[in-house]
């Protein structure tokens, strides 16, 4: 720098009010950032909060969709009775025996395969009570009973012939599942 130049002026000191505001616009800048991150994962946080909610209460979801259909008897029937074989009636004194069949279930399924003979008291045994399933099954959710849908078949077995369409047979469903291994 020559001599006759002048020297360029000094930055401003340090005020008190001027760090106050600049600490001020700091402050500001970060609150903006945080809201807008808070505003961007709220949604994503509130997913992962209530997929790991259902799947503390048993709704949890493995992909599989198809069980053994021994399996999934047992699992009804647990839902059902506890998984006990001798059961007082349920509904009223309208369902019976360990899966807890309603006469018009029974009435529909015999229609679907009159072999199975029998009386509407002998769904109080558990094998009769399969046998009276399965023709239920083969009549109104007969490929989900071939492949062993577990969702479909519970929720049939629960909400009568469209029951795999009702909301009303998730909360079933999830208690079967809760049962599957």
């Amino acid at each position: 720098m020559a001599l006759d130049e002048p020297e360029p002026p000094a930055a401003p000191a340090p005020t008190a009010a001027r760090g106050r505001a600049l600490a001020a616009t700091a402050r500001s800048g970060l609150g903006a950032l945080v809201t807008r991150v808070r505003r961007r994962a709220a949604p994503g946080l509130l997913a992962l909060a209530t997929l790991a909610a259902l799947w503390l209460l048993g709704g949890r979801d493995d992909g599989r969709r198809t069980w053994p259909r021994p399996a999934i008897l047992q699992a009804i029937r647990m839902v059902e009775s506890g998984g006990n074989d001798r059961v007082g009636d349920g509904d009223g004194g309208r369902a019976i025996g360990p899966y807890q069949i309603h006469e018009i279930y029974w009435r529909d399924a015999t229609a679907q395969e009159p072999d199975l003979g029998g009386s509407y008291q002998d769904c109080r045994d558990r094998a009769y009570a399969e046998r009276v399933i399965a023709a239920y099954m083969s009549r109104h959710a007969a490929a989900a009973w071939q492949r062993g849908e577990a969702q479909t078949i519970a929720r049939v077995h629960n909400g009568g012939p469209l029951g795999a369409e009702k909301a009303a047979t998730l909360g079933y469903w999830r208690r079967v599942r809760a049962n599957l291994p």
